[in-house]
């Protein structure tokens, strides 16, 4: 299987946080040269989520960014994402990658260590763990695990695969190069990047250059 190489910075938009369209928050985030993205609905009706994404995914592709749909395989395919981020109550992994494909990106959700070592034998193309701080992005939260507990997540996994990790919850630019550096490849954010609609294209800009390197 293909290793993905995934950027450094990975947004997540939230239309209740920022108070914009997701396809807004997309614009803004690849101006400011985000290069995958995904789309987090929780609340919006299916139709409503569909039009929306449907106008993101047309934005991204129109500035050679990749959009990755949160939980809905379904959706994915039929606004033509570029993949789906599933969670562990959602879809399996197997049955998403049978829907969208083998060129179809999917990552994967994990909350400690037991579940990153089951999920990397699973079809995903990267995993997420968290989350590694306190975070008000989602709603019950699972236990913080801290960059010792990412540490030791990117070392177990890494034993069975070189998989693409993950880290996300409560990083912001005063913490996201030490998650790099606990051995993250990536940071997913969203209250740091989109919680103020005024500024999201500048803070990306500067966040993806205080982790160039």
């Amino acid at each position: 299987m293909r290793r993905l190489n995934l950027p450094k910075v990975y947004p997540i938009t939230d239309r209740w946080l920022s108070g914009l369209p997701h396809a807004e928050q997309v614009a803004r985030l690849v101006a400011g040269g985000a290069r995958l993205v995904q789309l987090r609905e929780k609340r919006l009706p299916a139709c409503a989520f569909y039009e929306e994404a449907v106008e993101a995914v047309r934005i991204a592709k129109a500035r050679q960014a990749r959009l990755i749909i949160n939980d809905r395989a379904d959706l994915a395919l039929a606004v033509g994402a570029d993949g789906v981020h599933l969670g562990q109550d959602d879809l399996p992994p197997e049955a998403a990658r049978r829907l969208l494909g083998e060129e179809a990106i999917i990552g994967f959700s994990t909350h400690n260590v037991e579940q990153a070592i089951a999920a990397a034998h699973l079809p995903i193309d990267y995993l997420a763990i968290g989350p590694i701080f306190p975070t008000s992005s989602k709603e019950n939260p699972d236990p913080v695990i801290g960059l010792d507990g990412l540490r030791r997540v990117c070392a177990s996994v890494r034993k069975i695969r070189d998989l693409p990790i993950v880290a996300i919850g409560g990083i912001s630019e005063e913490n996201a190069r030490a998650v790099i550096e606990a051995g993250a490849d990536a940071v997913a954010i969203i209250s740091a990047l989109i919680a103020e609609a005024e500024g999201i294209e500048a803070r990306t800009r500067r966040l993806i250059g205080l982790l160039k390197g």
